[in-house]
């Protein structure tokens, strides 16, 4: 089955070509980050207005570079929560129009579902039932997966999600933003015990919280002024690790409290290169096994709705035409 998958719930616009939920034929995505940067986070108006000019090109470059024609795909998948509602709303109406001009089935896709799958896409997949975390600007999420489509929330954040903390340090050091990528390569020559930033929520439960830690970073400045060279260096690698530390150990914890023994990471976040690092020695130094989707895989793409699509259908979901965006779906 060749799935059409949309991406359009927050700053990239997506489409890829995925063949029976596993072997992805085109990936591509158009960023708005030069657009948003500017104003130091997404602009959901200007977000919406983007999505609607770049979204038929990226369909279109995606079906040329799959050698396929809409005529050739069998289902469409989008996402449809959850999201920013205005850039959800581009992405459903094309595809409630693409399939109605075609006569192809459509399946609304939940966006956190999709990170979660998009590890199917390597050739050595976990099946079900394993451990997921879910990590990026706004979401950061503990799964207990049982079976596609049945999944747990066993732990998530109180307040901001990693990657918001990210961008809001970032602002508060000067960094561009988005803040993850400029924190991590300056963190990779800095000493990450330099300075002992806090770690909320320590114990058995699994949720976690960085209001806290942002605002150790923002008080730090503003007691020795923001840090440049060295210093800067050094405060991205103590916040950086102070979030790796509880994430990779929070994760660890509710793995061996379930009992999984496979664990998988996901999301913008796990692009990050300490936690994918920290993640995958501490599984190992307890037996566990660590699955990583390739940093191409973690940001927003159309393969993995593709993905989670395809499963959708595959458990009997169908889209109609009075399927709804859900800025606020829970998987």
């Amino acid at each position: 089955m060749l799935v059409l998958g949309l991406e359009t719930s927050c700053d990239e616009t997506a489409a890829a070509v995925v063949e029976d939920g596993r072997r992805v034929l085109s990936d591509v995505v158009s960023t708005q980050v030069d657009i948003h940067r500017r104003w130091g986070g997404v602009v959901p108006e200007l977000a919406s207005r983007n999505h609607i000019v770049q979204v038929m090109p990226v369909i279109h470059e995606a079906l040329t570079r799959a050698q396929k024609t809409l005529d050739d795909v069998d289902l469409i998948a989008v996402t449809s929560g959850p999201g920013l509602i205005g850039a959800l709303l581009v992405g459903l109406q094309v595809a409630k129009g693409l399939s109605l001009a075609t006569g192809k089935p459509f399946v609304g896709a939940n966006h956190l579902e999709g990170h979660l799958l998009a590890i199917r896409l390597l050739e050595d997949a976990p099946e079900p039932p394993f451990l997921g975390l879910v990590v990026s600007g706004g979401h950061t999420s503990l799964y207990d997966v049982q079976a596609f489509g049945h999944y747990k929330l066993v732990g998530s954040t109180r307040d901001d999600a990693a990657g918001e903390a990210y961008d809001k340090t970032a602002r508060i050091l000067g960094l561009p933003y988005p803040g993850g990528q400029p924190i991590d390569e300056l963190a990779k020559k800095g000493d990450p015990a330099a300075i002992r930033f806090p770690r909320a929520l320590p114990g058995d439960n699994f949720d976690v919280s960085f209001s806290g830690l942002k605002t150790a970073v923002l008080h730090h400045v503003q007691k020795h002024g923001v840090p440049q060279g060295q210093a800067l260096n050094d405060l991205c690698a103590s916040f950086q690790e102070a979030v790796a530390d509880v994430l990779s150990k929070k994760l660890v914890a509710a793995a061996r409290r379930l009992g999984h023994k496979n664990l998988v990471l996901c999301g913008g976040v796990a692009a990050n290169s300490r936690l994918r690092a920290l993640c995958q020695q501490r599984a190992e130094e307890r037996g566990l096994r660590m699955f990583l989707p390739p940093v191409r895989l973690c940001t927003d793409n159309g393969a993995m709705i593709a993905v989670a699509g395809y499963e959708a259908w595959r458990r009997g979901l169908r889209g109609d035409f009075r399927l709804a965006a859900d800025p606020a779906w829970r998987m």
